[in-house]
């Protein structure tokens, strides 16, 4: 990691292990002015240059501070502290039985793929009483589980797997929150779905349940890897 110290227009490189003050380091550079320090990752991009923003460090004060001065107060702002790279993510995305029975499919596949996300899988499939209970194997105690595994299995399901940086927690937010009734306008429950129990898609609440999930749901071979022409024109 290489900081730049900029004072006056003028730019000098440090080490990111020693932050130091332009008069603290070596006495090279005084300046009363606000300074700015640019963090810079100056590793190889491991080609995901787009995932490696500029992390910005201001420091604000009168002045820095000098030996046998009493040292002013500095205020640190930090707008964009964030991971120097991004990782790609998978979700498993399903559109239930009333969404397939209500036409919704083509609705709900674009608007993941005007967020600019990845389809990787995708297939119609009549889910079998034994999987159905294998992912929702978690709410198994609950008095609902029959009869949300006889919706499951009441009609075809349209299986899909997506990939893209963040995509899982993107996917959620796109979805909405589990009662169509409190999910925001604008959410693909929040404007197709009226009931909880009718509630038309699925998304993974994980990185982690993605993978399990489209390897539960997708045999080998039925998820495809490619690369959209698209991708430069989505992120730096």
């Amino acid at each position: 990691m290489e900081a730049l110290a900029v004072c006056g227009g003028s730019p000098f490189a440090s080490s990111s292990s020693h932050l130091l003050s332009p008069t603290q380091r070596n006495g090279s550079l005084s300046c009363n002015s606000s300074h700015k320090l640019i963090l810079r990752n100056s590793h190889p991009n491991h080609g995901l240059s787009a995932f490696q923003p500029l992390s910005h460090l201001f420091l604000n004060s009168t002045s820095f501070p000098h030996a046998g001065k009493k040292s002013p107060k500095t205020h640190i702002f930090l707008p964009h502290l964030v991971a120097s790279m991004e990782e790609i993510e998978e979700t498993y995305i399903m559109v239930k039985p009333d969404g397939v029975q209500r036409g919704l499919v083509g609705e709900i596949i674009s608007r993941f793929e005007k967020k600019g996300f990845k389809l990787t899988g995708l297939k119609l499939f009549q889910c079998p009483k034994e999987l159905a209970e294998e992912h929702y194997k978690d709410l198994k105690s609950k008095s609902f589980f029959p009869k949300l595994i006889d919706y499951i299995t009441s009609g075809p399901v349209v299986c899909m797997a997506w990939e893209g940086v963040g995509v899982v927690a993107s996917a959620r937010k796109l979805i909405g929150v589990t009662n169509p009734l409190q999910a925001e306008p604008g959410t693909i429950r929040g404007d197709l779905a009226v009931q909880t129990g009718r509630n038309v898609v699925h998304g993974s609440d994980s990185p982690e349940n993605g993978k399990r999930e489209i390897a539960l749901w997708f045999k080998e071979g039925e998820v495809c890897q490619w690369t959209p022409a698209q991708a430069p024109w989505l992120r730096e």
